[in-house]
């Protein structure tokens, strides 16, 4: 049953921690919360690596980082821990979402004191026992629905799903000047390549990138590589079967990433934070998967293109094959490149 839509909130506390794809999805909740009340204070807990995509947000008043290097050992969080209670506390929250789902953000609803606590219907690591679970109508649906059920449990009508990332002016300037020093011609038609990722499960072998930034050249498309600075040896690689790649691994922001995404004809990557910001910007994305499931964790919105292994094992979410295969090798460069042919087709 949803909440009465007579309740009035004042103060209320998102805790949303990571990873940088996990924040983007739950972005929509505070869009509606803000939208449904508009006179409350929406305060956002984050980790560093997702911090800036919550800046310069109209729907969110205020970012909390908890910066979790100084909680991983005992002492620390007995060193700690109260003076991050007491800014919680003081800030008197009468509503607190868990949309984590585990220990640590449960830990930290508890200690904000917030009257009332609520979380999405897949809660682990007894967070559960902390704030109520919200299964709503889409609770198999995708990720981002999920969240949103919590929107709408809280009385907030959703109609679309509102993904806020805005870029500051100097964002922008420094995004676009990156990628100039970095040999991109300006109003040059270019695709972004994401060939690294956290989960040895999800890449695509760096071989089939490189082969597919030759023939998008051959086509008169630039490919763009980002990524983090562990990245630069897939860059690398690239750039020696096609060396008119240009490398942006480990030299952007999120926020001047998610510029750089808007002027893209196209993403191309394996289910990754970038691939989620891609989505969020809506950039079309061609989407590589294998061990995830793109109906929870696929690239959100109409505009995308998805290339699913067809393997029994598929959607094993396991970050490492146990039997040591490369379940996304079966995917060819042939109909990636179609898939980016057709979607160029579409935006013309």
């Amino acid at each position: 049953m949803a909440i009465s839509p007579s309740i009035q909130y004042k103060n209320i506390l998102i805790v949303k921690l990571s990873a940088i794809g996990d924040v983007i999805h739950a972005l929509p909740v505070a869009h509606a919360l803000k939208q449904e009340y508009p006179q409350a204070r929406i305060t956002w807990v984050v980790e560093k690596p997702a911090y800036d995509l919550l800046t310069n947000n109209p729907a969110i008043d205020e970012i909390i980082l908890f910066d979790k290097p100084k909680f991983k050992s005992f002492a620390g969080l007995l060193k700690y821990s109260p003076e991050f209670a007491d800014k919680l506390k003081m800030r008197q929250f009468d509503l607190a979402l868990d949309l984590q789902g585990l220990f640590k953000s449960a830990a930290i609803v508890a200690l904000s004191g917030a009257k009332q606590r609520v979380g999405y219907c897949n809660m682990r690591e007894l967070s559960g026992w902390v704030s109520r679970p919200v299964c709503g109508a889409y609770s198999k649906g995708h990720v981002v629905e999920r969240y949103l059920d919590v929107a709408r449990f809280l009385g907030c009508e959703v109609k679309t799903a509102t993904f806020t990332v805005n870029n500051t002016p100097g964002e922008e300037i420094n995004g676009a000047a990156i990628a100039a020093q970095a040999g991109l011609p300006a109003g040059h038609p270019y695709v972004i390549l994401a060939p690294g990722t956290n989960w040895p499960s999800k890449c695509w072998p760096v071989e089939r990138f490189s082969q597919l930034a030759a023939a998008l050249k051959g086509s008169g498309i630039l490919s763009v590589i980002t990524g983090a600075a562990n990245d630069r040896s897939l860059a690398l690689a690239i750039r020696n079967v096609c060396p008119e790649a240009i490398d942006l691994t480990g030299q952007t922001t999120l926020k001047e990433l998610a510029f750089l995404m808007k002027g893209a004809c196209c993403f191309i990557g394996g289910d990754t934070g970038p691939m989620h910001l891609a989505a969020a910007m809506q950039t079309p994305v061609i989407a590589l998967f294998g061990p995830t499931d793109p109906a929870r964790n696929g690239p959100y919105g109409d505009c995308h293109t998805v290339l699913t292994v067809q393997a029994e094992c598929r959607n094993c979410w396991k970050r490492e094959c146990p039997e040591g295969k490369r379940c996304l090798a079966a995917i060819e460069v042939e109909p990636v490149l179609a898939a980016v042919q057709n979607t160029l087709w579409r935006i013309k």
